[in-house]
């Protein structure tokens, strides 16, 4: 599944007021594309996001589901308008992982595990450059640049007083161990990641080579759950893609993986004492 074909998280959300519109109505999919003369895969799409609906759907629906309210009304129809507006990101050109943006644009909380760099939301802009441009081998020069502003702009998030994201990260070792860049560029980062986890919205957790084997050997990952919803979307990460996954067994496994890391880690305390003496790796000057 590639990232441009999932649908964005004002799309989710309106698929999902729609379905519940729909069960509370008694209808079935199969009734409603009959009343609408569409096709049942065109319903479905639609609630669970893989289409865009327009107004004139929502009106339909609404009508067809005996929703006498008009503020829901709307509501919905406004939801439904803004689902096909393109996130401030498509203005740098296409950039990979859209998909993940839009969800970290409206997550309320995040839970991250990372094992090989430092997670992107709390880079510094040397360590970004230098993970983008090693890590990427046809990338341009002006590729390169723009996704820099895309990744340097996306932490404007974790700063954001009116809409604060709860940020939870576990982070190997082997992030703090691994030079990117240089020696500076690491002890620049690791000082501003020693700072950033004393922030009251910021947990950062180290698992230290010594707790051995654990489920992240498996990879990278994030869980993020939004202000106006229960459901969580686990989010993997590819090279040039990634998968959406929201099937509730799938999200209990790395709700259960998250859990089972965590009892690893050193505590934020002690963490931050690990990171104190990892920067000790990279003398100023060196």
């Amino acid at each position: 599944m590639t990232a441009n074909n999932d649908p964005t998280v004002r799309r989710r959300r309106l698929g999902a007021e729609l379905r519940r519109l729909r069960m509370a109505s008694g209808l079935t999919g199969t009734q409603v594309a009959a009343h609408l003369l569409i096709s049942q895969a065109k319903v479905s799409h639609m609630e669970t996001g893989r289409r865009a609906v327009s107004p004139r759907d929502v009106r339909d629906l609404c009508k067809l589901y005996g929703v006498a309210d008009r503020n829901v009304v709307d509501f919905l129809i406004e939801l439904a308008r803004e689902s096909v507006r393109q996130g401030w990101w498509h203005a740098y050109g296409d950039i990979p992982h859209s998909v993940y943006i839009d969800l970290e644009t409206e997550a309320a909380s995040i839970r991250t595990y990372e094992s090989m760099v430092v997670p992107a939301l709390l880079q510094t802009p040397a360590y970004a450059a230098a993970v983008i441009e090693e890590t990427i081998p046809l990338i341009t020069v002006e590729e390169a640049a723009a996704r820099l502003k895309v990744r340097l702009r996306r932490q404007h998030r974790i700063y954001d007083p009116a809409r604060p994201l709860r940020l939870g990260v576990v982070l190997d070792e082997s992030a703090l161990r691994r030079v990117v860049g240089s020696r500076e560029i690491m002890r620049e980062q690791l000082e501003h990641l020693h700072t950033l986890s004393t922030e009251p919205h910021i947990t950062v957790e180290v698992l230290p080579h010594s707790a051995g084997a654990h489920p992240g050997l498996t990879g990278q990952f994030s869980l993020l759950e939004f202000p106006t919803s229960r459901q969580t979307v686990v989010y993997l990460e590819r090279f040039t893609n990634g998968l959406c996954l929201e099937r509730p067994a799938d999200v209990r496994q790395y709700h259960a993986l998250y859990a089972r890391m965590q009892n690893q880690t050193l505590s934020p305390g002690h963490t931050r004492h690990f990171i104190t003496e990892a920067i000790k790796l990279y003398p100023s000057g060196c």
